[in-house]
Formats: structure tokens, C-alpha cells, sequence
């Protein structure tokens, strides 16, 4: 089948063979791919099967019901629809008028809407019915204003006026046997439906096995399943192909048998008594369970549905919580969600006990992840499920699951900006006792405390799981736990920052490269994603922006679906045009940028992009809207303690304060960052406000005073003398010296203030 579409059946096999479940021994090896590559490669193999084959014929396609589709599928459907320009293909697609479409309105589209049928369609329909034989006018009147124009119902009540009894077949015609008015017409599709299916009473068992077991279903299953002899079975089966209440594929024993409409199906379902139908599903999942292995790996949420329905709800459980990782391991995020979501409730049907909370704890540790992927790591329901996972963890005293369940509290605090919530969670990693979660323990804490601009304790934090991270073995311990992100990536990533905000900007921008190199070694798509887009930060305090990172990092995550990565790297790409001076088209993206970032629900880092948006309305001569966004971050950080960036922050105030002619309250900006940085141990922060005080200084004739500030600060810095910021001070302490000459005449000789030896006092 796939030759027909490819000569290259490497890629294509492999993940398709896995959507199956099917093995491939050595001939097609697995690819061993995350998740979400797994993903994208089946999808891709997919469209181009379709591409394949539109090549060499046209092809028509058919997706019928498209309202009951999963998302994967809805997704493969778009890639597919967004190709058809292209191909010599025709895509038809039925829905009910509630779904709700994407692809509608795109020119290659078009959507017709299937109406009722008119009086006269009905007529021409019930003819059609009854093989050209005319019906009573009566009856057919009765038959075509009861069904309001509805293609099934006048197709079943025809069929089941036919059936009834009430008429005689006269050649080429149909003859009442009574009276007209006195005849029973059922009512509804579904009182029609039914009535036929009495009147099948022989063969209405194996119809309500057929139903049991699904919409569709083989010959080998039901005949597995049904107690009856084979040739009962057989006839009962063939009856209700005959009737047309069942479609047959093949030939038995290799027949697949499928209900014409889904309506069908409920409505024999409906007639089985609830002891019945407990039973009957109780023997489906059994029969599977022992004779069919391949549609329990296949399946596992078949036969959560059966056990569930059977009343097995431990056994419903287990295999919901299959389904689910089935799922994720296929990153179908939202099926995950449901397949998880659907074993918490049969939960509530078991008894209080270990089982059922070791079963909990199961399907909560599956759920947090897929939560975070379709919700977000801010969303309630996460921070929920991974609270109840440590609680049950602590009930079960099983540790070696704690660190994941914290780990997921600590998270869904800290991107909810809540620092001081999150802080109690890093400890307790610290508590549990193993060399693990001992280093991501030390980590979370030297992340809290860069949120909370306590950089000297962030530095001895994650310099510390640094050093733990040079054992291979610990490394991939701690990895493991934290989901997959790399350990050593992400340390080396957090480092940077309290570096850079301490002073130590060549240390900072060595931790961000091995960062980056880390990263590209691993060949994670994710792990490299995080590695460029926290290097902004160190672009940001170092007012180096690289462009070619942002645009790294945008395409990165657009390529593989990190939504969070990408409105960052969208907000980065932003801040670098406006730093070269395009300021309107950066401007634009922040803003684009910013709105994609809060639909994640994050407000970790607000603060900073706030920060960036409001210099580029600075360097746009748009102070007023830049010092509106101002306002916003500091109501955040009032809000959440998220300090890193306030004396940034109140520098950034005083700037654009300037530019509306405000000295004072600019100058009073400057010293309450001034003051900040200062408490936070952040010389960087401080050189920055020393250097935007000494220039207003400058500004005001106070050459003196402003070349003692800034060089009070500059003299403390030992590296880092190449980067524009100190770059900028170096400028302006050489600037104040020039000036002072000239106070002091000309014969006057000093020393270049600039120079790296000179050492001012720093008091």
C-alpha cells in the first residue's frame, strides 16, 4: 500500500507500523523519537501518502462524521486540506451543523449545506424505498410529514411500514389492510428504528451483541463472544445485512460488519436491560483479554470502556491509564487529557483503599504533563492534579515518585509568578533524601531566588547542582525527573543570569554558550529551545541583542509546536529590531508577541518583557505609552515579588521620564534603582543606574558628582569590558573627566578614568 505513494519506505513504514501497533522485527528499525517528533513524522508520512498517490491518479477521499473526530485526526485533516490546491484530489467531508470547521473560507473550499429534504424529495425517497411501488396516498403523506424532510427517518419508517404488516403487496403497488387513519406510524426516527428491530426479534440478540461491541465490529470477535451456535449467529448476522440495518465488508469469517448510522446502533443497545448489558460487556472484555492480546495493545481504551461498563472498575482504571500513556508517547496531548481524565472518574465507583490511591497516584503523574501541554503550566487543573499526586505520594510513602509530583507544584507556582509559594516546594525536593531530587532541589532554589532578585544565594544554589551534574549518571537521574529537560542545559542556562546580574558577565556569557553547545550535542529539540531563549537574558543585561538567535529560537519552536518558545522568541525577534533602530516593526511584534505569551497563561517574566516593550516606545520617542506599560509591571511585582528586574525597571522609569522633560522624577527613578540593585548585591543593575544618574548629572553641570558615582561603580568590575554596557560607562566616565579638565584648566593632567587599572574607591 505505501509503495504505491513512496519509493522510501524508511521513515514512512516505521511510524506507521507504530500507529498500528504492528511489529517490524529488523526489516524497518523504530526511529526512536520523542514524542511530539513521532507525532509530526506520522502526520507527515500521512499527507504524503495522500501525495503520493494523487500523483500517480486522481484520488478521491471521504471523512465521513467529521464532528466525531479526535484532534490528532482534526490536525491531519488540516495539513491535508492545506495541500489539495496541489493535488489532483477531491476531499469530501460530512459534519453536523454544530461543528464548527477550519478550513472554511479558504478559496478552495466550498461548503454545501444538506438541507431537509422538500415534499417532493421525499416522495421521490420513499419510491425509491419501496422499489417503485406506489404506497397508499394517505400513508406516504403520513410517511413524508412525519419525517420533516429528514433522509434517515424516511428511509427507516418507509422500510418499517413495509414490515409491518399494515399493507398488502399488490404487484406493482402497496394496499393498506385497513383503515388508514387507524394505522400506527411510529412518531420518531427512534420509535422506528425500534419497531423494525422488534420485528427482527429472532436475530435482535445478535444486533445488541453488534452494539455492545461498537459501531463496527469483526465476525471473529462477535462470533467469540456471542453464546450461540455459529449458523444461528451466521443467519442472524446475514438477516440484519438484508434488512439494511448493518453494512457487511468480506466475507466470514473475515467480514467486518459496521451499523448504518451511529443511530442504529442506540437505538439496539437501548433495548438491553442493565444486567444484560453488564454482562454482555463483561464477557467482550474478557473474550479480548484472552483470545485477542493485539487489540488490548492496540486499544487500551476499548477495554477501559467495556471494564467500565461491566462494572470491572480496577481493571477500567488500569487500562485508562494505558490509553493515556499510549497517548502521550504518541504526544496526542488532548487524548491523553481524556483517556486520564475518564480513569479519575471510574476511580469514584472504587472503594476507599491503597488500590484505588495507588491508582490515582498513576493516572495524576500521567495527567500533569498532558495538562501542561494542552492548558499550560499556570492552568488550575495542573497545579491541582500535581498537589494531589504529592499528597498521594506522601500517603503511600513512595518517594521515588515525590520529586516528579513537587517538581510540577513548583512550576505551576513559580509561572504563576508565585515566588514565595513556589519556595516551600524547591525545599522539600531537598527532604526526600535521594541524590536526584537532592540537585533539582538546590536548582529550584537558586531559580526562586532569581525571581525573587536574590542573586547571591541563586549563584551558591545552581553553582552547586553544577558540580553535582559532572556525574553522567546523576545527570540523567535528575533529567529523568525533571521530564526530559536536560539537567546540565538547564543549570548552565539558570547560572548565567544571577552571573550576569552579580557583575560577572564574561563567566555569564561562558555558562549561556556551553549552554547552547550542550544543547546542540543532545539534539533535543526542546532542550536547545530553552538553552536560546534564556540566553536573551544575558543579551538583555549585557544590551547585546543577537537576531540570529531570536530567529533561531522562533523557528525552532514554530517548527515543533513550543507554543511558550515561541511567543518568546517572537518578543525577542521584536526587541532586537527595535534595538537597530526599526522600531515600529518591533514594536509590532512585541505586542504580537506579548499577547501569544499571556494566552499561556505564564506571568513568569512579565515583568521583563514589559520592561523591553516600554525601551522600544522609549528609543519609538513614545514615552508615555512606554511608561503605561511600566506601570503594569510594577503592579505584577508588587503583586508577585518577581524582582529581578526592578531596578531595571525604575531605570527604565527614569529614562523615559527624561524624554518627557520630568528631571525630578526621573532623578528619583534613577536613585531608587539605584538603591535596589544595591540591596540585590546586582552590579550590574547598579552600573546601569549609576551610568543613567551620572549622565543627568552631566546634563544638570554636576560633572563632578556624577564622575564620582559611576566611577565608584565601574571599579568594581573586573571582565566583561567588551560588552556595550560597560562599553557606554567607559564612554561617559571619560566624558565627566574631560569635563572636569576644563573646570580646572588646561594645564591640568589626569590620568584616562577609563583606563582598567585605575582602581576608584568604592565606598
Amino acid at each position: 500500500m505505501l509503495a504505491q505513494a513512496t519509493n522510501d519506505l524508511g521513515e514512512a513504514a516505521p511510524v506507521l507500523a507504530a500507529l498500528l501497533s504492528l511489529p517490524t522485527g529488523e526489516r524497518y528499525p523504530p526511529l526512536n523519537l520523542t514524542p511530539q517528533k513521532q507525532k509530526e513524522k506520522t502526520l507527515q508520512a500521512l499527507v504524503a501518502q495522500v501525495s503520493g498517490l494523487a500523483a500517480s491518479q486522481p484520488l478521491l477521499m471521504l471523512f465521513e462524521d467529521a464532528h466525531w473526530s479526535d484532534p490528532t485526526s482534526l490536525e491531519l485533516y488540516d495539513l491535508i486540506i492545506d495541500r489539495v490546491p496541489a493535488l489532483r484530489a477531491l476531499l469530501i467531508v460530512t459534519y453536523r451543523p454544530e461543528f464548527s470547521p477550519p478550513w472554511i473560507g479558504r478559496p478552495h473550499v466550498t461548503s454545501l449545506g444538506l438541507n431537509r429534504l422538500a415534499p417532493r424529495q421525499r416522495a421521490e425517497m420513499i419510491t425509491g424505498v419501496t422499489g417503485g411501488k406506489a404506497l397508499p396516498r394517505e400513508i406516504a403523506d403520513q410517511i413524508a410529514d412525519r419525517t420533516d424532510g429528514v433522509p434517515l427517518f424516511v428511509e427507516e419508517l418507509t422500510k418499517a411500514v413495509v414490515e409491518s404488516g399494515m399493507l398488502t403487496d399488490a404487484g406493482d403497488r402497496y394496499t393498506a389492510v385497513g383503515p388508514v387513519p387507524a394505522l400506527a406510524i411510529p412518531a420518531s426516527l427512534e420509535a422506528s428504528l425500534l419497531a423494525r428491530l422488534d420485528r427482527l426479534s429472532p436475530v435482535r440478540e445478535v444486533a445488541q451483541i453488534g452494539a455492545t461491541l461498537g459501531r463496527q465490529f469483526s465476525h471473529e470477535l462477535i462470533a467469540a463472544v456471542a453464546p450461540m451456535p455459529q449458523k444461528q449467529l451466521d443467519d442472524g448476522l446475514a438477516e440484519l445485512v438484508r434488512a439494511e440495518l448493518v453494512f457487511r465488508r468480506g466475507t466470514p469469517p473475515d467480514a467486518e460488519y459496521t451499523f448504518k448510522h451511529a443511530l442504529v446502533q442506540d437505538a439496539a443497545y437501548s433495548t438491553l436491560l442493565r444486567g444484560r448489558r453488564q454482562q454482555l460487556h463483561a464477557r467482550i472484555a474478557e473474550t479480548l483479554e484472552r483470545h485477542f492480546p493485539e487489540i488490548v495493545a492496540r486499544d487500551p481504551a476499548l477495554l477501559g470502556q467495556h471494564c467500565a461498563e461491566a462494572g470491572f472498575n480496577e481493571k477500567a482504571a488500569g487500562y485508562r491509564i494505558m490509553a493515556g500513556q499510549q497517548a502521550l508517547a504518541r504526544s496526542g496531548m488532548t487524548e491523553a487529557v481524556a483517556q486520564l481524565t475518564k480513569g479519575l472518574e471510574v476511580l469514584a465507583n472504587l472503594p476507599e483503599g491503597l488500590a484505588r490511591q495507588q491508582h490515582e497516584l498513576d493516572l495524576r503523574l500521567a495527567l500533569g504533563p498532558a495538562l501542561i501541554a494542552t492548558q499550560g503550566w499556570a492552568a488550575e487543573a495542573t497545579g491541582r492534579t500535581f498537589e494531589r499526586a504529592g499528597e498521594l505520594c506522601e500517603e503511600l510513602d513512595q518517594r521515588q515518585h515525590l520529586g516528579a509530583a513537587l517538581l510540577g507544584q513548583f512550576t505551576y507556582r513559580n509561572v504563576r509568578g508565585e515566588y514565595r509559594l513556589a519556595h516551600p516546594t524547591a525545599t522539600a525536593l531537598l527532604r526526600i533524601g535521594e541524590a536526584p531530587s537532592d540537585a533539582l532541589g538546590h536548582h529550584l532554589l537558586g531559580y526562586n531566588y532569581i525571581g525573587l532578585g536574590e542573586f547571591t544565594l541563586a549563584r551558591a544554589e545552581l553553582e552547586r547542582t553544577l558540580l553535582a551534574m559532572s556525574d553522567p549518571a546523576l545527570r540523567s537521574a535528575a533529567t529523568a525527573l525533571a521530564e526530559n529537560s536536560d539537567e546540565l542545559v538547564v543549570t548552565l542556562s539558570h547560572l548565567a543570569m544571577p552571573l550576569a546580574q552579580l557583575g560577572y558577565l564574561d563567566q555569564a556569557r561562558a555558562r549561556r554558550d556551553a549552554a547552547i553547545v550542550e544543547a546542540r550535542k543532545l539534539r533535543h529539540a526542546f532542550n536547545l529551545a530553552f538553552a536560546l531563549g534564556w540566553s536573551v537574558f544575558i543579551e538583555e543585561a549585557a544590551s547585546e541583542p543577537v537576531m540570529l538567535r531570536a530567529e533561531e529560537l522562533l523557528a525552532l519552536a514554530t517548527k515543533h509546536g513550543f507554543s511558550f518558545w515561541k511567543a518568546w522568541g517572537t518578543l525577542h525577534r521584536g526587541w532586537c529590531l527595535a534595538m537597530v533602530g526599526r522600531e515600529t516593526e518591533g514594536i509590532a511584534q512585541m505586542t504580537e508577541g506579548l499577547a501569544a505569551f499571556r494566552s499561556t497563561g505564564s506571568v513568569v517574566f512579565l515583568p521583563c518583557w514589559l520592561i523591553r516593550l516600554a525601551k522600544a516606545y522609549g528609543k519609538a520617542q513614545r514615552p508615555l505609552e512606554g511608561l503605561g506599560h511600566l506601570t503594569e509591571a510594577i503592579r505584577i511585582i508588587e503583586r508577585t515579588e518577581e524582582r529581578e528586574f526592578e531596578a531595571e525597571l525604575y531605570r527604565v522609569r527614569g529614562e523615559l521620564l527624561l524624554a518627557t522633560e520630568d528631571a525630578g522624577q526621573a532623578e528619583e527613578s534613577f536613585c531608587t534603582a539605584l538603591e535596589i540593585a544595591r540591596c540585590q548585591s546586582a552590579k550590574l543593575w547598579e552600573l546601569r543606574a549609576a551610568t543613567s544618574l551620572a549622565r543627568l548629572g552631566r546634563d544638570q553641570g554636576k560633572s563632578a558628582e556624577a564622575h564620582e558615582l559611576l566611577a565608584s561603580v565601574y571599579g568594581w568590575f573586573t571582565e566583561g569590558f567588551d560588552t556595550p554596557v560597560l562599553q557606554e560607562a567607559t564612554a561617559l566616565l571619560d566624558e565627566l573627566s574631560a569635563d572636569q579638565r576644563r573646570e580646572m584648566g588646561d594645564g591640568v593632567a589626569s590620568a584616562p578614568t577609563s583606563s582598567r587599572n585605575v582602581m576608584y574607591d568604592s565606598t
